[in-house]
């Protein structure tokens, strides 16, 4: 029927059809000749898009790549091949399915030759996806037929040309089977995953094998040339396949069900990916490769080969860059990280020859290190070096530590971690000798390297435990930290660009260094303790005398370096001593001798300087004293007051008398008090003694301070303290504190709060609380009540007071606990009043307006689910109040006629309050779903669902289309929208027509949106309302009431209800818009209660589709997949679970059947 049958020719054209074929493609080929030149692009881009959506345009897009001597014009055909053929394939004969894939890969082999790889490549392309969309549809003989033409040709039957384009095509097939690289063709999950599964266990093997046997086929002929012959295209194509093979997930490599890959069998370590910059893919094809992979040489032949060209080509500099030593070198490196049952487990030798038969071809690109180094240096490619690292970190990931380092030993004398540390320590010193910003070799290389010692030290158990080294490995460690240090040390001296750099800057790497400094404690905490004295020691010699600042940058570093290697980071878990520094030292009897306490120490009686003004003058800098308090935060929370029960590490620890020493010496009996004092006034002097050091004064707030009210037991000791009780009156009165910035402010008073905690009782938490925060509550009140507020509120220093105090009422809102609930509770309800006075005197500061209304959402939030019935109520009507006084004063304020700087910065500020109202809406929500309070539901006096409805009636109008593009105000508008229509539906019909219909214009808008989760919630939106409504009604109810029914205007002008509108939209939406095939079962749950609501249109909705079909065949489809849409699988008219799950899968095949022609103009 489409002349693509026979894949050949054509047939006989008459001369009609051929004067038709003839214009379409010189009008095909002049759109893209004016792309090219960008002449008239948009009348040019629809002649292409005509073709595109035309219907069965295979014929003309048949003659244009036939005949068309314009390259673009042929990929243009091609591409409309595919769009057609996708968008119609269910109508589609089979002959014409076959047909089109047959023409497509004649095409290709026919043309092999040609210089228009890009045109190729296309069409090689949609042969692959058309393969991929009839797969799960064509018989093993039909797949038969078509891959052993592909086989032919891959084995070079029909020349080099041939061969390459074979091989082309399959790589091809493999990505649109994978899903991370598949097109899409708007059809289910579920069949791009049966499609990978059949691929994967019936025919990936066999393509493995077909490119085998390709590069055996030509490598002789490269190897004995000496000139570049065309087999090496052909060569490299088959490396390329193969390594994309082996980035399959081979997630069905075992009987035929997902494996469940148990990443910690056969030495592989946990994953973390996610703290290294190297990708390193673990191949783990299953127990049926290994005749492929292992069991036929295959490793050894791909060695040998590129050991062969590498040594011919040794001269020729520019062969390590070339595609085929590339494309060779990424295969080797890939086959490093092989792993899991290809390896038998009753034959362990086998994996450590495989790793051993790859080491030794991956030697010479890397040993020696020195030499090699050198040579790069000199103009030699740095490609091959950097492989190399990345094949010893695939190594790595796959073995343990030990068998990594046993690997070298029958090649050198030395093991594999010390090679891995001369190489290391090589990259480091080019480093060092090369300090310039642009990243060269090295900088890549050292990022490998570190990563691949951040795999090996990271030990299986995740405790960073390192007994299992050798003494030769953790010398080699300790070799090569003192290195890094002095590396890093040389480097913030040498580059200012460093020096300015933030705390955080160099965490990157010192995680890595860390590790490396622990496999060999017993040398580097000794070595880093040293260092750190002497550069005290320089410090104070050349006081006065000598410029201080190359000493300060490394002491800066130093700490950095040495919080690492004492403390993890502790952020958002308890933060254990490292095992590593518990099970060294065991010789230590005296915890003054202990060199962790020893180094400790030093570092606190430095910091401790900082508090004489002198010393602050002459060597404490802004800049130093942020690693100093980024240190002693790190340190606090992992050394200061350990708890017995706390911090134990690893069980077999425990006993160890070095340990005791450790734990003790820092505790409350010791020296713990006496540490937490100097921490808080060293905490206290940073934040009044450098004033306006913004990233000083947070990182004292946000990470010191708040470290030390993580531990209840900290925070008893913390009020028993003079200085605490100082921070706290400076809190309340010193004027420097009123100067913090914003963030500061609310993070100090939150870490005030929640040291409340320490006290012996709820009531002593309460009045300490109160205590604190009165002076801040009594401001406001009294600003509040003056009889001169209007005026005396816009003054500067006013104005900034009360952001100071509402800022500081936000960071103790946020610290609500249930010993403190009571006194934050009644700090809000004695600034209920003056809160509602000071958005009315605000109205025109928008700055303030945001702080009150952010204050009101975290109170809120914090207070709602402990409130009693009558509590509820009074912080109901406050809301309501503030939603009124806000909505009265902004309504209509965004205008038109501003000019387009200042209409942005309108929507911004409206932006913030609107998210900030609409996140009180929410937290107003939550007390239906989380009630601590006492009383029972039956006796709550306030109905939640009506107080928001009131409030979204308010804030609604507020909420323009315009403003409903900012990403973040969006996903909380429909958050909330979805979760009170799918909790409160009945109270929707509450709103007034005008408030309704704009909810429900949001929602349209919504549906429209790019971005899936919104698309998602407004379906759900849908869902619920329209389900609610049917159950309503079949229960003999209104429902949605004059919502739902339709109406006609004064002039005459008939609007349908609001079920029939959406009813209408989704069904065009699913029908003819482009959205994500997940989208597709939420959107069935929207649709299957609408058509149950509005039986009727649905069914004159379905006749109008069928009647504007010309073709009879289309009509007669269409027809039967809409009755079958709702009455296949039982469906019945009930809402429960199971039908729903029903109409998914009816939907489902619904589009499948339809959206092709449908979408077909």
């Amino acid at each position: 029927m489409l002349g693509f049958s026979n894949g050949s020719g054509g047939g006989g054209v008459g001369a009609e059809d051929l004067a038709q074929l003839q214009s379409t493609m010189r009008a095909i080929e002049l759109a893209c000749s004016y792309i090219q030149i960008n002449s008239n692009p948009v009348a040019a881009e629809a002649t292409i898009l005509s073709l595109h959506q035309s219907p069965q345009p295979y014929k003309a897009c048949r003659y244009i790549l036939e005949n068309s001597q314009v390259a673009n014009a042929r990929f243009q055909a091609a591409a409309a091949i595919r769009e057609s053929a996708i968008r119609e394939w269910s109508f589609l004969a089979t002959d014409d399915k076959g047909g089109l894939i047959s023409f497509c890969l004649g095409y290709v082999m026919q043309h092999a030759n040609s210089s228009e790889g890009y045109v190729l490549s296309k069409v090689s392309s949609v042969a692959a996806q058309l393969m991929k969309r009839g797969w799960l549809e064509f018989t093993p003989a039909q797949k038969e037929v078509f891959f052993y033409q592909i086989n032919q040709a891959i084995l070079g039957s029909h020349g080099l040309d041939v061969q390459f384009i074979g091989v082309n095509f399959l790589e091809s097939l493999v990505s649109e089977f994978s899903p991370s690289t598949s097109s899409a063709m708007g059809l289910p999950r579920e069949f791009h995953e049966n499609c990978r599964k059949s691929l994967e266990q019936n025919f990936l093997k066999s393509f493995y094998q077909w490119a085998q046997d390709a590069a055996l086929s030509v490598t002789s002929k490269i190897i004995e040339s000496h000139s570049s012959v065309p087999e090496v295209k052909v060569c490299n194509a088959t490396l390329r396949l193969m390594h994309q093979i082996l980035n399959w997930e081979f997630p069905y490599s075992k009987g035929g069900t997902r494996a469940s890959i148990n990443v910690f069998s056969d030495g592989i370590r946990p994953d973390n990916a996610l703290s290294r910059k190297t990708e390193c893919v673990i191949v783990q094809p299953g127990a049926s490769w290994c005749d492929v992979l292992l069991s036929s040489s295959h490793v050894g032949w791909l060695i040998n080969f590129y050991s062969s060209v590498r040594q011919k080509f040794d001269l020729e500099g520019y062969w390590l860059d070339c595609p085929v030593a590339v494309s060779a070198r990424k295969l080797i490196v890939q086959l490093c990280s092989l792993a899991g049952e290809i390896f038998p487990s009753n034959n362990v030798q086998m994996r450590d020859q495989h790793l051993l038969l790859l080491l030794t071809g991956v030697l010479p690109w890397i040993d020696p290190p020195d030499v090699i180094s050198k040579e790069i240096e000199e103009g030699r490619s740095g490609s091959e070096m950097i492989d190399g690292c990345r094949a010893l970190l695939s190594i790595g990931t796959v073995t343990t530590p030990v068998v990594f380092d046993q690997l070298l030993r029958s090649l050198r004398p030395f093991g594999t971690l010390t090679l891995l540390s001369m190489l290391m320590g090589e990259v480091v010193k080019v480093l060092m000798a090369n300090s310039t910003d642009e990243e060269t070799w090295s900088y890549e290389a050292r990022d490998i390297l570190l990563d691949t010692w951040t795999t090996l030290l990271t030990s299986m158990d995740g405790s960073g435990g390192n007994a299992w080294l050798p003494p030769e490995g953790i010398h080699a460690a300790a070799s090569l930290f003192s290195l890094i240090v002095e590396s890093e040390l040389k480097a913030t001296t040498e580059d200012d660009a460093d020096c300015l750099a933030s705390v955080s800057a160099m965490d990157e790497r010192l995680g890595s260094y860390a590790l490396i400094a622990r496999a060999a404690v017993d040398a580097t905490i000794p070595f880093l303790a040293k260092l750190f004295s002497d550069h005290v020691a320089r410090l104070h010699q050349g006081r006065g005398t000598v410029d201080p600042t190359e000493t300060l940058e490394e002491v800066y570093s130093l700490l950095l370096i040495i919080g690492h290697v004492l403390a993890d980071e502790g952020e958002g878990e308890t933060a254990l001593v490292p095992d590593a520094l518990q099970s060294h030292f065991v010789d230590v009897v005296e915890a003054n001798n202990h060199p962790v306490v020893v180094l400790s120490s030093s570092i606190i009686k430095f910091a401790e300087q900082c508090l004489d003004a002198e010393m602050r003058s002459s060597i404490f800098s802004p800049r130093l004293m942020e690693a100093v308090i980024w240190f002693l935060a790190r340190w606090s929370f992992t050394y200061l007051l350990l708890v017995e029960e706390c911090n134990l590490g690893s069980n077999k620890l425990q006993s160890l008398p070095s340990r005791a020493c450790l734990f003790t010496y820092f505790n409350e009996h010791n020296q713990g008090k006496f540490v937490l004092d100097i921490i808080v006034r060293i905490s206290l002097t940073s934040l009044t003694s450098y004033p306006g050091e913004k990233d000083l004064q947070e990182l004292t707030c946000f990470q010191l301070l708040h470290a030390l009210v993580r531990r209840r037991n900290i925070c008893f000791h913390l009020l028993s303290l003079d200085s605490w009780r100082n921070l706290a009156n400076a809190f309340a009165n010193d004027k420097t504190l009123f100067l913090l910035n914003s963030v500061s402010q609310r993070s100090l008073a939150q870490t005030l709060v929640l040291s409340a905690y320490g006290m012996r009782s709820s009531d002593a938490s309460n009045q300490y609380v109160k205590d604190l925060m009165a002076h801040m509550t009594s401001s406001l009140v009294d600003l509040s009540n003056s009889s001169d507020l209007k005026n005396l509120a816009q003054q500067p220093d006013i104005i900034m007071l009360v952001s100071c105090v509402l800022e500081r009422l936000r960071g103790a809102a946020s610290a609500t606990e249930p010993r403190t609930q009571r006194a934050i509770y009644e700090m809000g309800l004695s600034v209920m009043n003056p809160v509602l006075r000071l958005l009315e005197v605000y109205k025109h500061e928008s700055a303030v307006i945001y702080l009150l209304l952010k204050f009101v959402v975290d109170w809120v939030d914090g207070q709602l689910s402990y409130l009693e019935a009558h509590e509820t109520a009074v912080v109901i009507n406050f809301c309501m109040s503030l939603l009124q006084i806000y909505s009265s004063h902004n309504i209509g304020k965004i205008s038109l006629s501003l000019s387009s700087t200042l209409l942005n910065e309108a929507k911004t500020e409206k932006y913030k309050d609107l998210r900030a109202l609409l996140q009180l809406l929410s937290h107003l929500c939550s007390k239906d779903m989380v009630d601590f309070s006492s009383d029972s539901i039956e006796t709550q006096s306030t109905n939640i669902s009506q107080v928001v409805y009131f409030g979204l009636h308010i804030i609604t109008p507020l909420i323009t289309l315009e403003l409903l593009k900012y990403p973040k105000l969006c996903f909380d508008y429909f958050s909330l929208i979805s979760h009170m229509l799918e909790v409160y539906p009945e109270t929707l019909a509450q709103l007034n027509n005008d408030a309704f219909s704009h909810v429900l214009t949001t929602v349209d808008f919504g549906l429209h949106q790019q971005d899936v989760d919104i698309v998602t919630m407004c379906l759900r939106a849908l869902k619920a309302l329209a389900s609610y409504h049917y159950k309503e009604k079949n229960a003999g109810n209104s429902g949605l009431g004059s919502h739902a029914a339709g109406h006609t205007d004064p002039n005459g002008v008939f609007h349908e209800g609001i079920l029939s509108r959406f009813l209408r939209t989704l069904l065009h939406f699913l029908l003819f818009e482009d959205y994500s095939t997940d989208l597709v079962s939420t959107a069935a749950d929207a649709l299957f209660p609408l058509i149950l609501c509005e039986p009727n249109l649905y069914q004159g909705l379905g006749n109008e589709l069928i009647e504007k079909q010309a073709n009879p065949n289309f009509k007669t489809r269409l027809a039967n997949a809409l009755q079958v849409l709702t009455t296949s699988n039982q469906l019945s008219s009930s809402l429960d679970r199971l039908n729903y799950q029903r109409f998914r899968k009816n939907l489902n095949n619904f589009l499948v059947e339809v959206r092709g022609f449908l979408k077909t103009r």
